[in-house]
């Protein structure tokens, strides 16, 4: 009997938020409406993926397309659910999962209340539309999928600017800079140097 080893996964769940955002003008950073990319766009843009992938096959799914202000308990509950869906899967490896600003450490905390997943639950988020020139959203999504490959990632965390934080720490501190978030007294959980991963020595 041979035993085929089936292709890891991992599954790109799409909410919407300002890294899906778009304005009229590429020098635009503020005056921007959220969640106008779907998911699939956002991911097949970006560049060196097979690379970032590692040989894990890509899965898209758009769960909702919202400026994440408006979160509710309906979405919440949909996205708990889809969540539950493909970290019950063997071929999956991970979840990364895009989302606006606003309210990503109140989903991060539900989502890890809920699941208390074993598997990489990744959240990953932008503070400029995904039309900017200066569009922080690609190297954001790129950390996440990097993060998302490792087994110290178990749990659900936050991926901005080069910093993991635990879904227990995460908070938005700042209304503009890319850095917007961090982990308080805790401190991250790790950070993205040259493309490698580095976890804080706790």
């Amino acid at each position: 009997m041979v035993f085929v080893k089936k292709i890891q996964k991992v599954v790109v769940l799409g909410t919407g938020g300002t890294i899906a955002g778009t304005a009229a003008s590429a020098s635009e950073q503020v005056a921007y409406t959220a969640a106008q990319l779907g998911v699939a766009q956002l991911t097949a843009a970006l560049p060196g993926l097979d690379a970032v992938l590692g040989g894990r096959q890509l899965v898209v799914e758009q769960v909702a397309q919202l400026d994440s202000k408006d979160m509710d308990h309906a979405t919440w509950q949909t996205l708990a659910g889809r969540c539950a869906y493909w970290l019950a899967q063997d071929d999956v490896s991970a979840l990364v999962i895009t989302h606006g600003t606003d309210t990503i450490e109140e989903t991060a905390w539900f989502l890890q209340s809920v699941l208390q997943p074993s598997k990489p639950v990744v959240m990953v988020c932008a503070m400029r539309p995904a039309s900017s020139d200066e569009a922080d959203g690609p190297q954001n999504l790129r950390d996440a999928l990097l993060v998302s490959a490792q087994s110290l990632a178990a749990g659900v965390c936050v991926v901005c600017a080069g910093v993991i934080h635990s879904a227990r720490d995460v908070q938005k501190v700042h209304p503009y800079r890319l850095d917007a978030f961090s982990s308080g007294d805790a401190g991250p959980l790790g950070r993205m140097e040259g493309g490698q991963v580095r976890w804080a020595a706790k």
